[in-house]
């Protein structure tokens, strides 16, 4: 049998792709990974007391939609990097727009209030647990979050370790977020950012590990 012969024989014989794999796969991830940082955080810290008030103020949702929108980008960036080829594009702009955004907010936040209540604003009561506890909360949604992008074939493992490990900090801050006592924008742009990124952190150390094939 020729070269070509086989090919077209292969070729021919080839299952059908299944458009909808990612999706799926994805999909799972998020849903136990969300799941289970929220099993996490109602076991060990639990929802504050007084969730009902503030749910009714537009800060609350404001505050949730900072790793709502993280969580957005980095779920279209890491479904990008997992697959070989798959242009990123303009996926970091939103990653990047999201955090740019609460930075711009903490800054106008923090030059209309006196410079004595500047620190507060930004340490907050919590500072000194809240990156931990968020990176905690990350490692559930961290496994599923690589064991979605093992399934493929990332070619920058890098790169996808970082965005799966955004994807994973982003969902456990969504959890979090029910959580955490503190309402000030500038906290949320210095300490929640920076619990993002310690599993962002780890994400890219253990990516060219974890996602070789």
């Amino acid at each position: 049998m020729k070269t070509d012969e086989l090919i077209n024989m292969l070729a021919n014989h080839a299952p059908p792709v299944d458009r909808q794999i990612v999706t799926r796969r994805f999909g799972t991830a998020l849903v136990i990974g969300l799941a289970l940082a929220l099993l996490v955080l109602l076991t060990v810290f639990g929802i504050r007391p007084d969730i009902g008030q503030v749910a009714a103020t537009p800060l609350f949702w404001a505050k949730l939609a900072l790793p709502a929108s993280l969580l957005a980008g980095a779920l279209l960036v890491t479904t990008r990097l997992a697959r070989p080829g798959a242009p990123v594009g303009n996926g970091w702009v939103t990653v990047a727009a999201p955090v740019v955004a609460v930075w711009l907010a903490a800054l106008g936040l923090l030059l209309s209030v006196s410079a004595n209540n500047r620190w507060a604003l930004i340490f907050g009561e919590t500072w000194r647990v809240c990156p931990v506890n968020i990176a905690l909360l990350s490692i559930p949604a961290f496994v599923c979050v690589f064991w979605a992008i093992r399934g493929f074939a990332p070619t920058r493992p890098r790169l996808a370790g970082a965005a799966g490990g955004l994807l994973a900090g982003s969902m456990a801050t969504l959890a979090y977020s029910l959580h955490c006592p503190e309402m000030s924008v500038a906290f949320w742009a210095v300490w929640y950012v920076l619990g993002m990124l310690i599993p962002t952190a780890v994400g890219a150390l253990l990516g060219p590990r974890l996602l070789r094939w």
